[in-house]
């Protein structure tokens, strides 16, 4: 039976509130990758993806935004791609956005992949999280303009520890700070590899 995805559903795929409440979904595969563009973008929505290869396409699902969610979009698509991986302290990650209506899928594409016609705009983020309660959960997210130290948990940026390692040092830190959350919320929340807690 073919998965098939709806707006209430997005919890199962990479995603994030910006500062301003728009909802980012992406996917943490090439089989979710076809399920967000087939199930959740609209023409007039934003789509993001690396400039390189490896990450998930992000779409703000929402026909109105205000530069800061774009930017902070851009800034969650570049954490969770392959560059995040391949990146240096100090090293920028290239994402690119389109337009909804640019995206297309032509006969012969592999899963996952998808062309684009049309103009790009292109972001140049620093690749740094912070730790934070979203609709309940914990969540990875950019850290946006005005948030102070009060306003998050812990920050994470491109690191030396492994996932499993860094999942043990947050779970750590946040039960002293007496939050309560469990190995796998951590790990969902989280990217892949390569990780250091501030």
């Amino acid at each position: 039976m073919k998965e098939s995805l709806s707006n209430d559903d997005y919890r199962k795929y990479r995603w994030f509130l910006t500062s301003s409440g728009k909802l980012v979904v992406g996917g943490k595969s090439d089989s979710q990758n076809e399920l967000i563009i087939k199930n959740f973008l609209e023409e007039r929505y934003r789509v993001m993806h690396t400039s390189k290869p490896g990450s998930g396409f992000m779409i703000l699902v929402s026909e109105k935004w205000a530069r800061k969610d774009l930017e902070e979009m851009a800034v969650f698509c570049g954490c969770f791609s392959k560059q995040w991986k391949l990146s240096v302290k100090g090293k920028k990650i290239s994402v690119d956005m389109f337009e909804g209506s640019d995206v297309f899928k032509k006969k012969g594409m592999k899963t996952g992949t998808f062309g684009v016609d049309g103009k790009k705009e292109n972001f140049m983020v620093v690749p740094e999280l912070v730790l934070v309660k979203q609709k309940g959960l914990l969540r990875a997210v950019p850290k946006w303009k005005g948030m102070t130290r009060k306003d998050y948990y812990l920050g994470i940026g491109v690191g030396r520890m492994g996932k499993e390692e860094a999942v043990d040092v947050i779970v750590e830190k946040l039960m002293k700070r007496r939050v309560k959350v469990s190995k796998d919320e951590v790990l969902s929340a989280i990217p892949s590899d390569r990780l250091g807690i501030k």
